[in-house]
């Protein structure tokens, strides 16, 4: 499968900017009435919409988008107390997880890398590409010069090319986009 991931990320950004202004502030509640940690809370909201944005083509029946947007923000929360081993606190909410079998994609692999980016370059991205702010609203929001906001979401989309080549062998063609095969999830390096 050859793709250009760059230009299959932009068709997304106009369906993930009307997820997020329809159902961020109501995500953002339900997980406030879990998690009483407002800086976790929007750790966990942008961890859920960087899971929307990459898998927002695998929804099949736009009737379910909220279930499914909730959904994905369960299970990042629980993801997240998985990884910070709150487990009295994972325990007490008893909530039921469907376990899907899923194919391994390039969808998967760029959540992987963007969710290991570096705060500094993943904020401005996130804002840019996936809430679609412009830079000098970026800029302004994160307090930043627009110089150096610009520099760090081109930085970041430098980075995600890169963790693809890194993580599935992608290669950079004369046009400058990556092409190549996604490997299978147990031989990816991001994903495993």
């Amino acid at each position: 499968m050859s793709i250009d991931v760059f230009h299959q990320c932009s068709l997304y950004i106009m369906n993930t900017n009307q997820v997020w202004k329809t159902y961020h502030q109501d995500i953002k509640q339900f997980l406030l009435s879990r998690i009483k940690n407002e800086d976790v809370v929007n750790d966990v909201l942008q961890d859920t919409f960087i899971k929307i944005h990459t898998k927002l083509d695998s929804l099949k029946d736009e009737k379910k988008l909220k279930s499914w947007v909730f959904s994905i923000a369960r299970n990042t929360m629980m993801d997240y107390f998985r990884t910070n081993r709150l487990s009295s606190e994972l325990q007490e909410f008893n909530i039921q997880i469907e376990e899907e079998p899923q194919k391994h994609d390039e969808k998967d692999c760029l959540y992987g890398i963007i969710k290991r980016l570096p705060k500094k370059y993943r904020d401005p991205l996130f804002l840019a590409d996936i809430k679609g702010k412009k830079q000098a609203e970026v800029a302004n929001q994160l307090k930043l010069p627009v110089p150096t906001t610009k520099s760090r979401i081109q930085r970041a989309r430098k980075l995600i090319a890169q963790g693809y080549m890194e993580c599935c062998d992608f290669k950079m063609n004369q046009k400058g986009h990556l092409v190549g095969e996604v490997k299978d999830k147990e031989d990816c390096k991001v994903c495993c």
